[in-house]
């Protein structure tokens, strides 16, 4: 039998922040909780202890394959339970790892297709610069090569900048996403999709299965033969569906767990 790929976003899909995890049960019901990151020695992200029981029987049924945003540094700093996955796509698509390294081939792949079809990283990170006002931007970056975004102060940042840069992104083949404090300008050819793609075709996957939350991760719900997504995240706030996507009701770290117990589910 062939196996089944599971590729499932990270942040606000299967881990969480504090800030993210959305306890809005009383103190002595809230869930035990496991550090699954820790940054500059403090504790960064979390998953239920339930959540993490579940992953490791995925681990073992299924090819799970985490499918994030981030650059290659700031995943390897997550330390998820269960088996090591073989495959990793992180920096939005842009890097499968392949036991923790990246395949040089799929990233001069990549790298052709962004400078063929859309507008350079410069042109973009210059524009940012211009237009982002000090007052709310705490920090400028770029990722891997391939995308910027900026750390903002949310309460500060006005919704008709982020507006304005989505359609001056659009013309340039580029897409705008608001996730928590950060705003990021990625390429439309840089998807989680084609990597996702790339792996299962590596693995003989027939049947793959996603989950996330944001705009970046929409790609990747429609690529996959069923998907799921939470009640909370930027694809929940536009009410954002599709035929073979779940709208899961759970937010927050229970959201997490529910995921998980879908794909198993699927997976059996």
């Amino acid at each position: 039998m062939s196996p089944v790929l599971v590729a499932s976003d990270l942040d606000r899909t299967l881990i969480y922040s504090a800030a993210a995890l959305a306890l809005t049960m009383p103190d002595a019901r809230a869930p035990r909780l496991l550090c699954v990151e820790v940054h500059e020695s403090r504790p960064l992200s979390y998953m239920t202890e339930v959540a993490a029981g579940l992953l490791t029987e995925l681990g073992d049924a299924a090819v799970f394959v985490p499918t994030t945003t981030r650059t290659r540094k700031q995943y390897l700093r997550i330390n998820l339970p269960g088996p090591a996955p073989k495959y990793a796509i992180c920096a939005n698509g842009g890097h499968i790892l392949v036991d923790g390294v990246a395949d040089e081939d799929w990233h001069a792949r990549v790298q052709a297709r962004l400078a063929d079809e859309c507008a350079s990283l410069d042109e973009v990170r210059d524009h940012l610069a211009a237009t982002a006002d000090p007052l709310w931007v705490r920090k400028h970056r770029i990722a891997e090569d391939f995308f910027a975004y900026l750390v903002v102060e949310r309460e500060l940042l006005p919704e008709e900048w982020v507006k304005e840069l989505a359609v001056w992104a659009e013309v340039r083949g580029w897409t705008v996403s608001l996730q928590g404090r950060k705003i990021y300008a990625v390429p439309k050819p840089l998807t989680k999709s084609a990597a996702m793609r790339e792996v299962a075709r590596r693995c003989g996957a027939t049947l793959t299965l996603a989950a996330g939350d944001s705009l970046l991760d929409a790609d990747l719900l429609l690529a996959a033969d069923r998907g799921w997504r939470p009640g909370h995240g930027e694809l929940a706030e536009t009410e954002w569906t599709a035929d073979t996507v779940i709208v899961l009701p759970e937010r927050g770290v229970a959201a997490g767990e529910r995921i998980l117990r879908e794909f198993l589910r699927e997976v059996r």
